[in-house]
């Protein structure tokens, strides 16, 4: 595999009593503390060296939470927080706050829990956004597919100095050939800005298989569309409890990966990380 210290680009913690975790509600299984010491223990078994946290509730508790486990936790490489984007008052305020912790590294938005199908063409969003760019940092844009894959595509367009981070490559619709064709094209889109990057991660689509030959065509899809030096590993967890845990999505994506050369290996386990999150975090 990569002869850099592989990077999970996309690892969730959370504190039931730090934040409301709304979401959590629907799905049982996960309504229950998942904590930085569980995570390492998944991370050592499968040979991965750091981590990004990404936010998992729109709100300040839980970017606090995450920056303060941070802080503890040397194998953190960064976090993906949360601001009020709707408010550029707001935002740059809490900008500037999350600032002052050399591993807040990007600001990602629920955007498929949001109401609002337009969220990412709200002028005060785009204002937001505004300051992400000038200060370097990416957005993360969840679950892209049905609602905002398109938008997330127009987003980059319209601020080209923002670097829009697709996580999970938008949520391939797999087990629906129409919808997969429609993904395929605003995907397309979305890839045609050179200031787009696409996570590989998140992947355990509900009523698909989950391996090497299932996902291959949309893995292929991802190459082909953002090139490995676009492309970044995530692991997901502990979403993917739900699904087999941390070690079955590794060992799925790391067959895949493993088929790439050992510099392109490198750039979608660790490189391509470093660049979309680096600050003052890369060595």
């Amino acid at each position: 595999m990569s002869g850099l210290p592989t990077v999970d680009s996309h690892l969730h913690l959370w504190r039931l009593g730090r934040s409301r975790y709304g979401w959590l509600d629907s799905v049982p299984e996960l309504k229950r503390d998942f904590t930085a010491a569980q995570a390492r223990t998944e991370l050592d078994a499968a040979g991965v060296a750091e981590a990004i946290l990404v936010q998992a509730d729109d709100a300040l508790e839980d970017t606090g939470f995450l920056l303060e486990t941070a802080a503890a936790e040397p194998w953190i490489r960064g976090v993906v927080g949360w601001i009020q984007l709707d408010s550029p008052a707001r935002a740059g305020a809490q900008l500037d706050r999350w600032l002052e912790s050399d591993k807040f590294c990007g600001v990602r938005h629920l955007v498929h829990d949001d109401p609002r199908d337009g969220f990412l063409a709200l002028a005060p969003v785009r204002e937001s956004l505004s300051l992400l760019a000038a200060a370097g940092l990416p957005f993360d844009v969840p679950d892209a597919f049905p609602r905002h894959l398109g938008a997330a595509a127009d987003l980059a367009g319209a601020l080209p100095e923002l670097t829009v981070v697709v996580d999970h490559l938008g949520k391939p619709p797999l087990t629906d050939p129409d919808a997969m064709a429609r993904w395929r094209r605003e995907l397309t889109v979305c890839a045609d800005r050179p200031n787009t990057v696409a996570k590989l991660s998140g992947l355990h689509i509900p009523g698909a298989e989950y391996n090497a030959s299932a996902l291959a065509p949309v893995f292929h899809a991802a190459l082909e569309l953002f090139g490995p030096e676009r492309l970044m590993y995530g692991g997901d967890w502990p979403v993917s409890v739900l699904s087999g845990g941390y070690q079955q999505t590794w060992r799925v994506l790391k067959d895949l990966i493993a088929t790439l050369s050992p510099a392109e290996q490198d750039d979608v386990l660790a490189a391509t990380a470093h660049r979309v999150y680096g600050r003052s975090t890369v060595a």
